[in-house]
C-alpha cells in the first residue's frame, strides 16, 4: 500500500535524528536534495567563521598559529574524520583537494609496489579520479598504465601487473556500493594495494577502513560532511605504510622540521608528511563544524535512516512516476548502495530544471540522470514524499518542456 503524506509525517515524528534539522540553515520553501554534491550550511558555521576571521585572524593575527593552534588543524580535524571512516588517530589528515590528495596516494602506492605498473579501475568511475590516473600515466613516460575494465571483471583482472586498485566506494551516478573488504582482500592476495575514494560515502554510509585493511583513501569535505563549497579534502594512509611511502609533493609543512628552514627535504615521520603548503585555515575551521555535527549522531541510526529514505524515494518514484518513463537505477539491495537515488529519463536535464524552479533541488548527471541526495541529518520523510509529488506533477503537466528549462548552464 502506498505511503501517504500523513504516514511520512509520522515517520518524521518518530525519527531520532529529526532534531538535527534545526542545526542547519535551510531556506524556507526549499526541499534540498543535493547534499551529496554540496552539503547544507550548519547554523554554527557562520558564528565560527566570524570568530576565526575577526578574532583569530583580525585581532590575533599571525600569533594564532600558536595561540589558536592553527598549525595542528589538519591533524586535529583529520582525527575527527577518522572516527567517521573507521580509521585510527594519526591516519587521516585534512589537506588540499581530493584531486591533489588522490595524486599523492596513487603515487605513494606505486612507489611501494615498484615492481608493478598498472592502476586498475572501472569505466564510469568518477571522471576526476580517472583524469588524475591519466595524468600520472603521462608523467611516467609510459612506465605506468591506467587499465579500465568493467565492474564485473575487476576481480579477475587483478593480475601480477596491477600495482593498485583505484575505486570509488559509492558510485557518483548510480549509488552502487563496492564491497570494500572483499575487493581489498582480493587485491592484497594478489600483491596489489587498494585506494578508495570516499567522497560519496563518509557521513552517509558505513565505512570501516581498518576492518577492510584498506591501504589508502581520499574524500572531500563539502558533501555529507557539510564543510562548505571548495572545502578542504582529506586523505588516509594506513599506519603500516606511513614509514615507507612519501608524498610526491614535498612541501615544507610535510618536512620533519618545517621551521628549521633547511634546503634538503626530509619527510615527517607520520601522516603529516602528506601535507604540503600552508593550511587553508578558514576552510578547515568551517569543515570542523560540519564534522563535529556529524559526530553527534549515532552512526547506526544515521545509516539506517539513509537506507529508509532511499528506499522510500525509489518506491514512491516508481509508483507515481514510472508511467512517465522514469526508471530507477538504484540497487535493490539496500546494503550495496549509497545515500542518493538516481532516476533515468531521456529529458532528465529539463525535468531537473523544472523541479528546481518548484523548490526541489537535486542535480543532473549526463546523459540522462536525475540525482537526489538524501542526507540523513536534515532530509525528512515528508521531504521525500513532497519531492516525489512535485516530480509527478512536473511530469504529468509536461512543464519541463518550456523553453526556459532547455537552456543548459555550465554547472548541472
Amino acid at each position: 500500500m502506498p505511503i501517504s503524506a500523513t504516514d511520512a509525517d509520522a515517520l518524521d515524528r518518530a525519527d531520532p535524528l529529526h532534531s538535527f534539522r534545526a542545526d542547519f540553515d535551510l531556506p524556507e520553501g526549499v526541499i534540498y536534495l543535493d547534499g551529496n554534491s554540496l552539503g547544507a550550511l550548519p547554523r554554527a558555521t557562520a558564528e565560527r567563521m566570524h570568530t576565526v576571521v575577526t578574532q583569530e585572524w583580525g585581532h590575533d593575527l599571525i600569533r594564532s598559529w600558536n595561540a589558536h593552534n592553527w598549525i595542528d588543524a589538519p591533524t586535529r580535524v583529520g582525527d575527527k574524520i577518522a572516527q567517521l571512516i573507521g580509521a585510527g588517530p594519526g591516519e587521516v589528515v585534512v589537506a588540499d583537494s581530493t584531486s591533489v590528495n588522490l595524486f599523492k596516494v596513487l603515487s605513494a602506492a606505486l612507489q611501494i609496489n615498484q615492481g608493478r605498473s598498472v592502476i586498475l579501475s572501472e569505466p564510469g568511475n568518477f571522471p576526476n579520479d580517472l583524469y588524475i590516473a591519466q595524468g600520472l600515466q603521462a608523467l611516467s613516460g609510459g612506465r605506468v598504465e591506467l587499465r579500465i575494465v568493467e565492474r564485473e571483471r575487476l576481480a579477475e583482472s587483478i593480475d601480477e601487473d596491477v600495482a593498485v586498485l583505484m575505486l570509488t566506494h559509492v558510485h557518483y551516478k548510480t549509488a552502487a556500493m563496492h564491497d570494500m573488504s572483499a575487493l581489498t582482500g582480493l587485491a592484497h592476495s594478489r600483491g596489489a594495494l587498494a585506494v578508495w575514494d570516499l567522497s560519496h560515502s563518509a557521513g552517509a554510509v558505513h565505512v570501516d577502513l581498518e576492518a577492510a585493511q584498506a591501504d589508502f583513501a581520499v574524500g572531500c569535505g563539502y558533501k555529507y560532511l557539510n564543510g562548505g563549497p571548495g572545502s578542504p579534502a582529506y586523505l588516509y594512509v594506513a599506519r603500516r605504510h606511513q614509514a615507507s611511502a612519501v608524498s610526491p609533493i614535498a612541501g615544507w609543512l610535510g618536512h620533519k622540521q618545517s621551521f628549521e628552514f633547511v634546503d634538503e627535504y626530509q619527510p615527517a615521520a607520520g601522516i603529516e608528511r602528506y601535507l604540503a603548503g600552508a593550511h587553508p585555515i578558514l576552510g578547515i575551521c568551517a569543515l570542523e563544524v560540519g564534522v563535529d555535527l556529524m559526530l553527534r549522531a549515532a552512526p547506526a541510526t544515521l545509516y539506517a535512516k539513509s537506507k529508509q529514505l532511499c528506499t522510500l524515494f525509489a518506491e514512491l518514484a516508481q509508483q507515481r512516476c514510472g508511467i512517465y518513463g522514469v526508471e530507477s537505477v538504484l540497487a535493490a539491495d539496500s546494503t550495496s548502495r549509497g545515500s542518493h537515488v538516481s532516476l533515468r529519463h531521456p529529458h532528465a536535464y529539463s525535468i531537473m530544471q523544472a523541479l528546481i524552479a518548484r523548490g526541489v533541488i537535486g542535480d543532473f548527471r549526463a546523459p540522462d540522470i536525475l540525482r537526489f541526495g538524501l542526507t540523513p541529518l536534515y532530509v525528512g520523510f515528508r521531504d521525500v514524499w513532497d519531492a516525489v509529488d512535485i516530480l509527478a506533477d512536473v511530469l504529468r503537466t509536461n512543464v519541463w518542456q518550456l523553453p526556459k528549462f532547455q537552456q543548459r548552464h555550465r554547472v548541472t
